[in-house]
């Protein structure tokens, strides 16, 4: 059994600092970069580039919406093809940086709001996936279990990974419960392993309410931005170690 662990990486910009990405890389085997509208910068993109180089992680744009005061998390008013549009602009940028550094693109991941949005609009999810394509068939789309954005990627000839969460609380119909309730985001480290390990090892997690919600990854993700999230990785990646899950990039 494998299972690859990724986590947003790359959210600091000009004077601010989010999260403590060099702590975080030594756990981690995708890393997905803020392209810079949500949060990140060119400086901020090439370093965290040249980190997960030499950490051995792979690495990812994050595009999202273009709100660095909401810090992306907040659904805005765009049409398919300013979404389009926005998803060609942030991965370019990100390839562009990589390539510069030798390297290469594995996947992207939309953040936040968009992500959430292309999660359950099929023409968002669609517009999300024609970006993706068309700068880079290569590219492995990244989206929640059971959403529209895997079905978009699919049908654009992409290979998609699906993804669960685990610092995240789930709904019953096994879309993420909102920021905006309590208890949506589980900061208790033994908790998220345990919640992480049946997910991996019984392909299911216990929603809000207490009920069971299947659901079958291929990619876990930790938030960089949640608080101790370096150590939430590591416990991670010991927990998978000790079930005998083997820890490995999407692509490889």
């Amino acid at each position: 059994m494998r299972i690859d662990l990724n986590c947003d990486m790359g959210e600091s910009f000009g004077a601010y600092t989010i999260g403590n990405d060099e702590a975080v890389m030594r756990s981690i085997t995708s890393a997905n970069i803020a392209c810079g509208f949500h949060a990140g910068d060119p400086s901020v993109i090439r370093k965290t580039i040249r980190l997960a180089l030499a950490s051995n992680v792979a690495i990812g744009a994050h595009p999202g919406f273009p709100d660095l005061v909401g810090y992306g998390r907040r659904e805005m008013k765009a049409t398919p093809a300013q979404v389009e549009d926005f998803v060609i602009y942030q991965v370019s940028a990100v390839a562009g940086v990589a390539v510069a550094e030798g390297t290469q693109l594995q996947h992207v991941k939309p953040h936040g709001a968009l992500y959430n949005l292309a999660a359950r609009d099929a023409t968002i999810a669609a517009a999300i996936a024609r970006g993706v394509a068309a700068v880079d068939r290569s590219l492995i789309l990244f989206g929640l279990v059971g959403s529209e954005i895997l079905t978009a990627g699919r049908e654009v000839g992409l290979r998609v990974a699906a993804e669960a969460f685990a610092d995240r609380a789930y709904e019953p119909n096994g879309s993420l419960a909102s920021r905006q309730k309590a208890n949506s985001v589980i900061h208790d480290p033994a908790l998220v392993v345990s919640r992480v390990l049946q997910m991996v090892i019984d392909g299911n997690v216990e929603a809000i309410d207490g009920s069971t919600v299947a659901l079958s990854a291929e990619t876990i993700c930790v938030h960089g931005d949640t608080q101790g999230a370096e150590k939430l990785t590591e416990q991670l990646r010991a927990g998978f170690e000790m079930k005998g899950v083997e820890l490995r990039a999407i692509g490889q």
